[in-house]
């Protein structure tokens, strides 16, 4: 029997100090401790699908909580049963030692609480995540229509673009000499034309 950890932060500049914490309070050693920095959308991760392949019938498997496994509920439970199922190893849940499988629940009715409990927390995870989704994309909204710029600002026209653009739409000089003369690139000019134009139209 092996005891492997898995620690799942979101973002490379998260920190997965509680959880590591967590994995050597449960005795996990440093060299079966895997973690992934990636959102818990689904389990296309290197480090967990690397896990997998080395997690053998009669292992057990620590996460500090159920959303560190995943994020996405279907997900989840097609995991959990492939681990504990198809694999035969264990799961201890440290946050909830109610979904611990290592362990006797006493009777059927304690085992359909585990994986009532087991749904529950899954669905809770994925909802949490689409609510997040749905307010980021408030927050985008409502922002843009107050006039809050997104993306990359736009770089100024260079001194002396305006006079060029005059003269090449007067047909006075080439593109190519308006181009070089305000500094840029022909493909830059006719974009940057293109806006100007559209600006003065408005």
């Amino acid at each position: 029997m092996k005891i492997v950890g898995y620690v799942r932060v979101s973002a490379k500049d998260q920190n997965p100090a509680r959880q590591l914490a967590a994995m050597e309070e449960a005795n996990v050693e440093k060299c079966n401790i895997y973690m992934d920095k990636q959102s818990g959308k689904d389990f296309n991760r290197p480090s967990y699908r690397k896990m997998l392949k080395k997690l053998k019938k009669g292992d057990i498997l620590i996460i500090k909580s159920i959303d560190r496994l995943g994020r996405n509920y279907h997900d989840i439970l097609e995991q959990w049963r492939l681990i504990t199922g198809e694999i035969g190893a264990d799961i201890r849940v440290i946050d909830m030692p109610l979904l611990n499988t290592d362990i006797q629940h006493g009777d059927l009715t304690g085992v359909f609480i585990s994986d009532l409990v087991l749904q529950i927390l899954a669905y809770t995870s994925e909802t949490e995540r689409n609510f997040i989704k749905q307010r980021q994309a408030e927050g985008i909204k409502a922002a843009k229509e107050r006039g809050v710029p997104f993306g990359c600002p736009r770089k100024e026209n260079p001194p002396g673009f305006q006079e060029n653009y005059e003269a090449w739409k007067k047909g006075e000089i080439t593109v190519t000499q308006a181009a070089k003369n305000a500094g840029m690139s022909q493909t830059t000019f006719f974009r940057r034309s293109k806006e100007f134009e559209e600006n003065v139209s408005k």
